[in-house]
This record gives C-alpha cells, sequence and structure tokens, in this order.
C-alpha cells in the first residue's frame, strides 16, 4: 500500500519518490515526457533516493531524450487523408457523409473509412471511431483471457476497456477486475497480450518486484521487447500524466 509521495529535485530533475512496503527500490522514466518516478521501501531515506537517482542520471537522460524525440499525433480534425491507426497498422481516413447509421469499415490495407451523417461535428466523428475502437477490443480480449488465465492459474471477475491517460492496463486485487486502455486498439496484437498478460500476473504479484518480473520472464519472456515497442511506438495527441 503507498504511504507516502513527494517530489525532490536531482540535478534539475524532479522526481517522484512514492513509499511502500516493499524491499528493494525500483526506479521508472515514463512516457510521454520523461517523468521520473521511484518506489522505494519505507525505511530509505531521501537521501538514499537521491544517491540511487545520481547514479542513474545518464541513463535517466537518454530515456527522457528518447521521449522527447518520439512522434506525436497533432489534434485529430476527424477529416479526409488524416492518418488513424489499429493494431499497428497506419491507415489513411477518409469520410463518407450519408443519411444512415455511422459505421467504421477497413478497405484494404490503406484506408480506414468512416460514414457519419452529414453535418458532424469532429467530436461527433471522433465518438463513432472511437466506439469502433472498442467493439474490436472487446472482440480481441476474450481469446486471449481464454488463453492466459489458464495458463496462469488466475481467472479475473471482470475486466473493461475506458480511457485512460495515466496507465495502458490496471488490476484491482481485491475485486479481481481487469481495466484496458482503448489505445490498445491502435497497438499490435502482441502489446495488447503483454499488457493483458502484465494485469493477470498482478493477480499473483502486486508489486512491480523480483518476483513479479521471474513471472514475466516465465511467461512471456519477450515482455521488455513489447513494452518498449509500446513505449517508442507513436503517441497520441493528449498529454499523458503516466
Amino acid at each position: 500500500m503507498t504511504i507516502e509521495s513527494h517530489h525532490i529535485t536531482v540535478s534539475d530533475v524532479d522526481v517522484e519518490v512514492v513509499r511502500k512496503d516493499i524491499k528493494n527500490l525500483h526506479l521508472g522514466v515514463y512516457p510521454p515526457n520523461g517523468r521520473v518516478r521511484v518506489a522505494a521501501p519505507l525505511i530509505l531515506s531521501d537521501e538514499a533516493v537521491r544517491l540511487a537517482v545520481i547514479e542513474k542520471l545518464a541513463w535517466i537522460k537518454r530515456q527522457q531524450t528518447k521521449f522527447a524525440v518520439q512522434p506525436r499525433q497533432s489534434q485529430r480534425e476527424m477529416v479526409n487523408g488524416e492518418s488513424h491507426y489499429f493494431q499497428g497498422q497506419r491507415y489513411r481516413l477518409r469520410v463518407y457523409e450519408e443519411d444512415c447509421p455511422p459505421r467504421v469499415a477497413l478497405h484494404s490495407i490503406a484506408y480506414l473509412d468512416l460514414v457519419i451523417r452529414p453535418g458532424s461535428s469532429a467530436e461527433q466523428r471522433e465518438a463513432v471511431l472511437l466506439r469502433w475502437y472498442r467493439e474490436q477490443l472487446k472482440l480481441l480480449v476474450p481469446p486471449l483471457m481464454g488463453k492466459w488465465q489458464p495458463l496462469l492459474g488466475v481467472e479475473v471477475a471482470a475486466w473493461g476497456i475506458k480511457k485512460m491517460k495515466t496507465k495502458w492496463g490496471t488490476c484491482n486485487r481485491e475485486a479481481r477486475r481487469i481495466w484496458l486502455n482503448l489505445e490498445l486498439a491502435k497497438k499490435p496484437v502482441h502489446c495488447l497480450e503483454f499488457i493483458l498478460v502484465h494485469e493477470l500476473v498482478h493477480l499473483l504479484e502486486r508489486h512491480h518486484n523480483e518476483r513479479f518480473t521471474a513471472l514475466m520472464d516465465k511467461f512471456i519472456p519477450q515482455w521488455r521487447l513489447c513494452r518498449d515497442e509500446l513505449n517508442q511506438s507513436v503517441l497520441g495527441h493528449d498529454e499523458w500524466t503516466y
């Protein structure tokens, strides 16, 4: 359980320090802006945390540089010719105004067709596309659940999909409920699978500790490659805080 969260500054780097009931210190640099976060044992002093960050400063700077040059989409206007992504593939948007129920369809390997009612706003067009993304994830997730729950020996009580700006997924161990980020519809299926397994493993181990890493290594050895792929992929326009 998180006990305390505060910030310290180390060589002009803002560091969030979260103290938890854990044995070892964990340092991470997170997209989209290279936020630095340290999860530290309750007994570890700020000075010890500061020294640990100093030892990793060169690595932190490299990670922040990677995020700074990472490609990002501009604000989506939902007009012809825009780039949109599905399962890691880039598509050009084609918008058709018709007096019929809105729908989305893929056309070959190049185009994503959006059929909307005449006069629809950009927000209404985006809502149609997001609904389609949600429908596609709802088709993709059940087979993956069916594959991984028996392998891990766990079972969720419920799972869902929602827009999240802070995480790719979350797991509530007490409720045995998993949430997946709607943005995963835009990413390759193996990235979706990695996030799903990550959250299922949290049913076995709450913390990102050695046991958690060992379980991930055992069941999905390529998980680090998937994590890096997600961190290096094109980011949406939204400014994440994760």
